[in-house]
This record gives structure tokens, C-alpha cells and sequence, in this order.
């Protein structure tokens, strides 16, 4: 029997898995996989026009807070912000990663840029933008992971609260307790996750996969209607 190549062999399977798999996986589902994560995705050309982007990136750019789209180019919400997205989408389309922060009026947004394409290759350089998530509570793995581990109503409540950052008397005040009972509450609820501290719970939170609540979808949007976001 001749000897065969790992590298070989491991590139011409993955080649056949590739042609047995895409054509079951066609981009009406690949969009779909995209909306369902629980960030907001964009991919963006060299002039910064939005070639696509998930639904919870239409919201924000629907919103206006921090970005926008105008004519489908993706811009901040200020001079200096825009300024900020049209230098890492330059950089990105060179080859190189770039993180940026955009701050207005108390809110943040942090943006990765990051180069879908060589800068060699023959094809026109696109640009995925990942964006930040804004509330980790959001996310419905959060309330999954509650229930998975059989937590109570009042348990998950002080869940949201630590992943929120509220301290115990604050979680207290919002769900008016007394703070033993609040304490009673994290001591339970670290026993049934098996956590051997809040800290580490909340690593395992923050680790949990990005699920979209089903409810944050009001309507139906058809894909790439990035126009429905123009101010």
C-alpha cells in the first residue's frame, strides 16, 4: 500500500466534505445562521458600503445611536466616529485587525474590523464588522443555562441581576427582598451550577453561546435590507 500524505489526505477529504456539504447549505440558510447570533454582523467593501448585515445590526444601525447607514455606507454617528470606521475599514482591507471603541453621550460600541480577503488576492478586499453586544442578559442562553440547571423564578432573577453587575443589596432593592434572602439565593444557585464562586459563574455565563431571544425579532426583515436603516 503506497503511503499517504496527512496533509494530503486531510486537504482532499475536507475538499470532499466541502462539495457533499455546500450544496446542502445554501446562503438562504447561511443567512438565517447569521441571524440567529446574538451580535451584530456586517460585511462591508472597500468604500465602506454595507454589502450585508445580520438583524441585529439593522436595528442598530436603525437606531442611529452610535452608527448609521446613509446611501449604504456605513458611518458613526459624529464626525470623529465615522473618521474612526473609515480608518479601520482602510487598515482591514490591508490585512490587518482592528478593534475599535465608539463612545457617545454614556454608551459604548466596540467594532471589530477584520479582513475577510488577502490583500494578494485578485478579488475585491470585503470587511466583516463584528459589533459588540450591548446587554449580556440578553442573550437567551443565559435564561437557558437558568433552566438547564433547574434554578427557580426568584434564583434566575438574581442571575440577570449579577450578570447585569448589580451588587446584592441592589439586586435586593429590585426584587424587594432582604439581602439575606438574596444571599440565600446566590449560595442555592452556585450549588446547583456547581460553582465554586460567583466569579467563576459568571465566566461561565459570559461563555455561553449568543442566542437571539426569538421575541427580539418584531417582523420579519428580508436579508441584506440594510436600506430600511437610511435616516
Amino acid at each position: 500500500m503506497w503511503p499517504v500524505n496527512p496533509i494530503e489526505w486531510n486537504s482532499s477529504a475536507q475538499a470532499s466534505m466541502s462539495q457533499h456539504l455546500l450544496p446542502e447549505l445554501n446562503s438562504s440558510h447561511l443567512l438565517r445562521v447569521l441571524d440567529e447570533i446574538d451580535y451584530g454582523i456586517l460585511v462591508v467593501n472597500t468604500d465602506g458600503h454595507i454589502l450585508h448585515s445580520n438583524h441585529l445590526a439593522r436595528h442598530e444601525l436603525a437606531s442611529g445611536n452610535v452608527i448609521f447607514s446613509h446611501g449604504r455606507m456605513l458611518m458613526g454617528a459624529t464626525t470623529e466616529l465615522t473618521e474612526q470606521i473609515e480608518l479601520a475599514v482602510a487598515h482591514a482591507c490591508r490585512g490587518q485587525r482592528r478593534l475599535v471603541l465608539l463612545p457617545i453621550e454614556g454608551r459604548e460600541l466596540s467594532a471589530a474590523f477584520i479582513p475577510l480577503s488577502h490583500p494578494l488576492e485578485t478579488d475585491s478586499p470585503t470587511v466583516l464588522v463584528l459589533l459588540s453586544r450591548q446587554n449580556t442578559c440578553d442573550n437567551l442562553a443565559v435564561r437557558m443555562f437558568a433552566r438547564s440547571h433547574g434554578l427557580s423564578s426568584s434564583e434566575e432573577s438574581v442571575l440577570i441581576g449579577l450578570c447585569a453587575g448589580l451588587s446584592v443589596p441592589e439586586i435586593a432593592q429590585s426584587n424587594g427582598v432582604a439581602h439575606s434572602t438574596v444571599r440565600s439565593q446566590v449560595k442555592s444557585l452556585r450549588e446547583k451550577t456547581a460553582s465554586t464562586s460567583v466569579r467563576q459563574l459568571m465566566r461561565r455565563v459570559s461563555s455561553l453561546p449568543p442566542v437571539v431571544p426569538a421575541l427580539r425579532i418584531n417582523q420579519p426583515m428580508r436579508h441584506n435590507a440594510t436600506e430600511f436603516a437610511h435616516p
